[in-house]
């Protein structure tokens, strides 16, 4: 079981735990592009992704229970996020959370707004190191990111430092599908983020379809009931290995777990 992360010394290689996904997803049959039978049909593991990424934009101090079920194994990874990053100072309902999560053998990302390259390298740095001291996490979740080729130098730049102050797992959300050369720089690319609505229509572009399916994320909100166990058969066939759907919506749609996220989880293999 990963051990805490401490400061600047770390006691396992996170990436090898992360990247066992990797083995699942890389031997799983793919789904075509369209499925037959009832869209309101319960799927079957094989249909679904093979593992969560939770945004939790919640404090643990009001939604403690949603926090707890937030160790189960069937998470790639949790993504913290205090204020719009780390905050201003350390908080210890956010670090205890984070303890728990870690003592399970979880992972926890720290989330960082990129602002599609307009914010400054040193602040970025500066809100990972924050995340290392305050909550023992080193792996970032970078939001806002670029779509664009003429990006792509800044960020591998970007990523080449958080990777020498010991990340191991660096996800990417471009929100949509970027240039293929991302794929290159983050273990993760978050290619969808948006409503259900606008989640039926997208079509993957062919390099994604070709990429192994533990490299895409999906994260699609605004999703009724009837609507989870398609939602999550779909992201299977658009090639994306980590998913999550929510009945959040609003300025902040992952402000809570949904309502069916006990469900959700006996979908994931």
């Amino acid at each position: 079981m990963p051990g805490l992360i401490g400061g600047e010394g770390f006691s396992v290689s996170r990436r090898k735990v992360l990247r066992d996904v990797g083995k699942v997803t890389s031997a799983a049959v793919i789904m075509p592009t369209s499925f037959a039978g009832d869209a309101g049909a319960g799927g079957s593991a094989a249909e679904a992704p093979d593992a969560l990424l939770v945004p939790a934009y919640f404090h643990p101090a009001h939604f403690p229970a949603e926090w707890a079920r937030l160790t189960d194994p069937r998470l790639l990874a949790v993504v913290l996020n205090v204020h719009n990053g780390p905050g201003s100072t350390r908080d210890p309902e956010f670090a205890a959370a984070v303890a728990r999560i870690e003592r399970s053998g979880g992972t926890v990302v720290g989330y960082i707004d990129t602002a599609y390259g307009a914010r400054p390298a040193a602040d970025i740095q500066a809100e990972a190191r924050r995340y290392r001291n305050w909550y023992g996490v080193a792996d970032v979740f970078l939001d806002q990111v670029s779509a664009g080729p003429e990006a792509l130098p800044a960020y591998r730049s970007i990523c080449a430092a958080l990777r020498d102050r010991h990340a191991e797992f660096v996800v990417f959300n471009h929100g949509t599908h970027p240039d293929p050369g991302y794929a290159a720089v983050a273990d993760l690319l978050v290619t969808f983020e948006g409503p259900w609505s606008a989640y039926e229509q997208m079509r993957p572009p062919a390099w994604a379809m070709e990429l192994p399916t533990e490299r895409l994320c999906h994260l699609v909100y605004a999703v009724p009931p009837e609507a989870c166990d398609p939602a999550m058969r779909l992201a299977r066939c658009n090639n994306a290995g980590i998913a999550y759907v929510t009945d959040g919506d609003g300025a902040n749609p992952w402000g809570g777990l949904p309502g069916y996220f006990e469900h959700e989880l006996t979908l994931i293999s």
